[in-house]
């Protein structure tokens, strides 16, 4: 038994997604045509999304949140886990990124269940606080500019119901939060909101070495 996660070569990360990615061919079409942008490394890794699709229906999630929707994968891939009624907010300031996610939520058939807001995330999140959605989410998944990411927490914390989920990406950081010689703006705030989220007892706790890091804080 190896008391430390396996190390993945790109043999082991192929056989790792023959034998376990279900992934629809509409969202192979999003991955493929996002890989294809410059900003390609935004995007999460297919398996990543797999893993939280489960998480959302093990939650029985209803109301869902996400902070940066770039081309849409992450939005599409909770809303096909999500029933009939579910609905996801999905907050960006990109067009031009969510101009395409806007065309493989229809291809999907779950446009309906996808509302997007495109304005600065702390504005949406403020705004659904000042609209009485306190306690109305389920799931949150943050994926946004770093620089920010101690305020999507905690207003996602706000917006969390008891027993709700937030998954924040990219924790791990391609391995620059262990690294102190990389003391830029970015890793600085990971560094700081992983070390928060360690300390914090309004949650439970779990970071994930899938894909760049994913940290998941229950809410008591």
């Amino acid at each position: 038994m190896a008391a430390r996660p396996t190390y993945l070569t790109d043999r082991l990360y192929d056989y790792l997604l023959a034998t376990s990615l279900r992934e629809p061919a509409v969202l192979a079409r999003l991955r493929e045509e996002t890989a294809a942008l410059p900003q390609a490394g935004m995007q999460i890794a297919p398996e990543q999304g797999q893993f939280m699709a489960l998480l959302v229906a093990l939650l029985g999630a209803r109301r869902t949140l996400e902070v940066g929707t770039f081309t849409g994968y992450s939005a599409l891939v909770v809303a096909l886990a999500l029933p009939a009624e579910g609905r996801v907010i999905a907050c960006d300031v990109s067009q031009a990124f969510t101009a395409i996610a806007r065309r493989y939520w229809a291809e999907a058939g779950v446009a309906d269940k996808i509302d997007l807001r495109l304005a600065p995330a702390v504005e949406t999140l403020n705004a659904l606080l000042a609209e009485g959605a306190a306690g109305g989410f389920d799931f949150i998944f943050i994926d946004a500019d770093k620089e920010t990411y101690d305020t999507y927490y905690e207003r996602g914390l706000e917006l969390l119901r008891p027993g709700g989920l937030i998954a924040v990406d990219n924790v791990l950081w391609s391995g620059a939060v262990a690294d102190e010689s990389r003391q830029d703006e970015e890793t600085r705030a990971i560094r700081a909101l992983n070390a928060k989220v360690l300390r914090d007892r309004r949650v439970a706790i779990s970071m994930v070495p899938i894909g760049d890091g994913l940290m998941l804080a229950r809410k008591l």
